[in-house]
């Protein structure tokens, strides 16, 4: 039998805490499916809905709608035509405020943000270092850019250290000239390990070398930092130390598109050059709406306090569950604080075991496979949000440790007195 049914599940709903599923069935044994006119309600910890914005918000919602009204759902121009309007404008002015930047541009794709920008910030005769395990929306704009790359072992700053040195000393490839630019390419949160980025040691090495770094804060902007302003804020980097920040609207801000953030001049360059600015549509009006709302209300400049509640909560519930993960024996990776956890399970047989298994117990997971990762690396990633509740998680809890003892994914001990410690929490659910 084949595991299609354990991706690409449809789902009939706003992705908020709690999703409906719509139900599939085959008649070739999974090789291929039909929907059903039936929906299950599941507990949902495969968006990327850090801060509860994918659905409806008080705040947000109705200036949207708003929105909307006014301007249409696509400007159906690119920004250099008519695709420009007054909300474009007061976003860019907003995203490089909340980022600490002189300026933004935005574009209507996260992925083709990277794509499409990174081929215009660097070229022939330039030298690009990437992470190993950086995004392939990074790969493919590096490949594209036609500069020499060499990659570093993932977030290990002293090998860094020895490719730049290399790479210096060697130079370009035959004439060994000097480069004429080097970029250092990483993330803040590494969407697939849940680890976070060493910032400082990463920039402290940039600087001695005269690098660039590009930061690509996808998965960590508005998730993390005390106002959510991402890895520089939690890690106390200084943002003039990173010279462009990159960062996508489709995890914490519940909309979609990207932007890049940096000085004025590089801003200015990249509107005369960059082809996701010159040709692409812009992003539309509505989404625009939703990023500045929700960057209102994650500021307090909406008149409440509910933007740090939400902070507070995806804290709590990120680092509430990581442990409750590792106390149950699971192999989860990343780092406290991250709303990304991937928990291991190695075999791929066991991919649509422990898929199944969950969704009929009503959670929806994503589970992870190759050539996403490794062959014998598969994961189930969880994602948690803001908008989960702690009767959500322990149910989620509940299931997942169901799961890992039908599947054999426990690879650790469970912690001391645990299985107590569970009964008496699974009863309040």
């Amino acid at each position: 039998m084949k595991n299609f049914d354990c991706f690409n599940r449809p789902i009939s709903s706003a992705p908020d805490s709690w999703v409906d599923v719509i139900e599939r069935y085959s008649n070739d044994n999974n090789k291929t499916l039909k929907r059903t006119t039936k929906s299950t309600r599941c507990l949902n910890l495969g968006s990327y809905n850090y801060l509860g914005f994918g659905s409806f918000d008080e705040y947000c919602t109705p200036r949207v709608i708003e929105s909307l009204k006014k301007f249409s759902a696509s400007t159906c121009s690119s920004r250099v035509d008519a695709g420009t309007t007054s909300v474009h404008a007061e976003l860019e002015e907003c995203v490089a405020k909340y980022v600490g930047k002189p300026a933004a541009i935005v574009t209507g794709m996260g992925f083709a943000t990277n794509s499409a920008i990174i081929p215009v910030l660097i070229g022939k005769g330039g030298l690009i270092i990437s992470d190993s395990l950086n995004h392939t929306s990074i790969v493919n704009g590096a490949r594209g850019s036609g500069a020499t790359i060499r990659v570093f072992q993932h977030n290990t700053p002293a090998h860094l250290e020895r490719v730049l040195k290399e790479q210096i000393a060697e130079g370009q490839p035959r004439t060994h000239r000097p480069w004429k630019k080097i970029i250092v390419v990483v993330e803040g949160i590494y969407s697939m390990e849940g680890e976070i980025c060493q910032l400082p040691e990463i920039v402290s090495v940039c600087k001695k070398y005269k690098a660039y770094v590009y930061l690509d804060e996808a998965h960590s902007i508005g998730a993390i930092g005390k106002t959510g302003r991402g890895v520089c804020e939690l890690l106390g980097v200084d943002t003039a130390d990173v010279d462009i920040m990159m960062g996508t609207f489709t995890k914490s801000f519940g909309s979609c598109g990207g932007y890049i953030a940096g000085s004025k001049d590089l801003i200015q360059y990249l509107k005369y050059h960059c082809p996701a600015h010159l040709y692409a549509t812009s992003i539309s009006t509505p989404s625009a709406q939703q990023i500045i709302s929700a960057i209102k209300v994650i500021l307090g400049e909406d008149g409440s306090n509910r933007g740090a509640q939400k902070l507070a909560r995806i804290r709590e519930n990120s680092n509430f569950f990581r442990a409750e993960l590792q106390k149950m024996g699971f192999e989860v990776l990343g780092d406290n604080d991250s709303p990304v956890m991937p928990i291991m399970l190695y075999n791929p047989a066991k991919i649509p075991a422990f898929s199944r298994e969950c969704l009929r117990e009503n959670v929806a997971v994503v589970v992870v496979g190759f050539p996403a990762t490794p062959l014998l690396l598969a994961r189930a990633r969880i994602c948690i949000s803001a908008s989960h509740s702690r009767e959500d998680l322990i149910k989620a809890l509940k299931v997942i440790s169901k799961a890992g003892d039908l599947t054999g994914i426990k690879y650790f001990p469970a912690a001391p007195k645990k299985q107590e410690e569970e009964k008496d929490r699974m009863k309040l659910d």
